[in-house]
């Protein structure tokens, strides 16, 4: 387990490059099982949760060349067996998105409890309707346990919710069912629109994606593909939330505009200088406003993913900010720590905080819960007076590449002790 220290009160500057983005890539590394011919990935992110998604391909009998790095090529034209590791499926939630394309190859799938952040509160309920609806049916030996002998058929299906891996594990099962299936009440998101073009490439016709409702003409020979990732809009957020914090001039450059305007806007309400071109964030020493109220919501809403971020930001602003989010509770309750960094926080309910600022942070000892807090108590940490410690830091490098390095680059004074 790693510490991450840090010595705060430091405005950064610089440019910082983000990846591919992470949201994007799990379901493509899964949509990769559906052919028997090599997928060719590029600008791939450098992050633990696909070292932890391309173990799982390798130990389903998976060849894969290029992991740890920004081109990965894998072929599947063998799947050894129907049941991934367990203790590799604990660690990641979007190992669930594994379902389909298994039951496409094997016609069965046995798959332990996904983990990742906060599993006992993010349920996979969405996922296994849609499977149901496709023709899966349980099998004996465990509550996730499915099979489909005879595949999948097009059907209609109407999500519970708008759950973006809920309509992604749609998708991949659809992509190869017989007929055409009608996804409604989908997700919006970019990611998913990312995986429907991929599907795309690979033979599958799909219509509507960006929309709420996605229709899939499925087919049973998919054929290899190659796909670029785009930058990751939620890493170019957190990025710009750690410069405005600091009071530093930062460029951030891989995001596109489309995706990064929900964030930007927020941005501007809260007093952030920043200016936004085709792949690029710029920002400049501002003086932080609150917003009076921030609320999450679905694409093309503000992404839950960053209310940790915007939360620490606001505690910097002048006046009041209530931050709604109605998706996920355990985030807010992660950022309780700020209070013993002398921040005015008032947690109402597990999905509602109301911040006064501006107030001079001070350093301390901080638990990183969950990959989007973590890197939210990091940028919380740079801002304050003093030292603080962030712990474990391998939580925060699930999603965030070389998050050290690219800190230095900016002119951070950190360390990390293992």
């Amino acid at each position: 387990m790693s510490t991450l220290v840090v010595e705060g009160g430091r405005p950064l500057s610089g440019r910082i490059h983000v990846q591919g983005n992470k949201n994007s890539a799990l379901p493509l590394l899964a949509a990769c099982l559906l052919t028997d011919r090599e997928c060719v990935l590029t600008n791939m992110p450098c992050i633990r949760d696909v070292d932890v998604m391309i173990e799982l391909l390798i130990g389903l009998g998976a060849e894969v060349s290029g992991a740890g790095t920004s081109t990965v090529r894998i072929c599947c034209s063998t799947i050894t067996t129907d049941e991934p590791d367990e203790d590799l499926v604990g660690r990641l939630r979007g190992s669930v998105l594994l379902l389909g394309p298994l039951l496409v190859r094997r016609g069965t799938a046995r798959l332990a409890t996904p983990g990742g952040d906060f599993p006992a509160r993010r349920t996979t309920t969405t996922h296994y309707m849609a499977l149901a609806a496709l023709g899966a049916r349980p099998l004996s030996g465990g509550q996730q346990y499915l099979q489909a002998p005879d595949g999948f058929s097009g059907t209609s299906i109407y999500l519970d919710e708008a759950s973006v891996t809920g309509t992604e594990t749609a998708l991949l099962a659809a992509a190869a069912a017989d007929g055409t299936t009608r996804l409604r009440h989908a997700a919006c998101e970019p990611h998913v629109v990312e995986l429907c073009q991929f599907l795309r490439k690979m033979g599958v016709g799909i219509e509507g994606e960006g929309t709420n409702t996605i229709t899939v003409m499925g087919t049973n020979s998919l054929s290899g593909a190659e796909h670029r990732l785009n930058g990751d809009h939620i890493e170019a957020g957190s990025w710009a939330v750690v410069a405005a914090i600091t009071g530093g001039n930062v460029e951030i450059v891989g995001a596109r505009a489309e995706d990064l305007e929900p964030i930007v806007a927020v941005f501007k309400r809260m007093g952030v200088h920043c200016r936004l071109e085709e792949e690029m964030l710029s920002l400049e020493a501002s003086t932080l406003l609150g917003a009076g109220r921030i609320t999450v919501g679905l694409w093309p809403g503000f992404p839950s993913d960053l209310v940790s971020l915007v939360t620490v930001l606001a505690t910097l602003a002048d006046g009041q900010t209530l931050i709604h989010d109605w998706m996920y509770e355990l985030r807010l309750f992660a950022l309780e720590q700020l209070s013993g960094m002398r921040a005015d926080l008032f947690l109402c309910d597990p999905h509602r905080i109301i911040v006064r600022g501006p107030c001079q942070l001070v350093g301390r000892e901080l638990d990183s819960r969950d990959l989007r807090s973590g890197m939210a108590l990091i940028s919380a940490a740079l801002a304050a007076d003093g030292v603080s410690k962030i712990s474990p830091l391998e939580i925060v490098e699930r999603g965030y590449a070389r998050v050290v390095d690219q800190l230095k680059s900016l002119g951070a004074q950190i360390e990390r002790q293992e």
